[in-house]
C-alpha cells in the first residue's frame, strides 16, 4: 500500500502543478464537458483515463480558476472532433489525425481544431 500511496501522491502533485501552471498562464480555461464516469466504462480506455486522473484534473482547474479570478467554462462535448471552426461537419474516425475541411479548406491537426471548436463554444 505504500507504493500505491506514493504513486497516488505523485499523480496528485503532477495534477496540481500542471493545473496551477495553466491557470496562471490563461484567463479563460475551456474544457469539454465530458462524462468521465461513463468513459471509464469502456474497458479499452478505462485504465488510461483513470491513470491520467481526468476528472480530478478538471476539478483542480475549476477551483483554481475560481480562486485566482479566472474564467472556467465547460463546453458541450458532442462532435468537437467532427466539426470544423467554420461549422461544417467533417466526419473522421480516431485513426485520422489530420482535419481537412472541404468547406473552408482548413487543414490542421485534429486535436488543434477540436480545441479551437471547444474555445468557440465557450465564448
Amino acid at each position: 500500500t505504500k507504493l500505491h500511496d506514493k504513486i497516488a501522491n505523485q499523480r496528485k502533485d503532477f495534477l496540481h502543478k500542471t493545473s496551477y501552471g495553466i491557470v496562471q498562464k490563461y484567463d479563460l480555461i475551456a474544457v469539454e464537458d465530458l462524462s468521465v464516469k461513463n468513459m471509464v466504462k469502456n474497458r479499452h480506455l478505462s485504465k488510461s483515463i483513470a491513470d491520467a486522473g481526468w476528472g480530478k484534473f478538471v476539478d483542480y482547474l475549476e477551483y483554481k480558476c475560481l480562486k485566482y479570478g479566472k474564467s472556467f467554462v465547460k463546453a458541450p462535448a458532442s462532435g468537437t472532433s467532427q466539426t470544423c471552426v467554420c461549422g461544417a461537419h467533417v466526419p473522421k474516425d480516431l485513426s485520422v489525425r489530420v482535419h481537412k475541411c472541404l468547406e473552408c479548406g482548413l487543414v490542421a491537426d485534429r486535436d488543434v481544431v477540436s480545441a479551437m471548436v471547444i474555445l468557440q463554444r465557450a465564448s
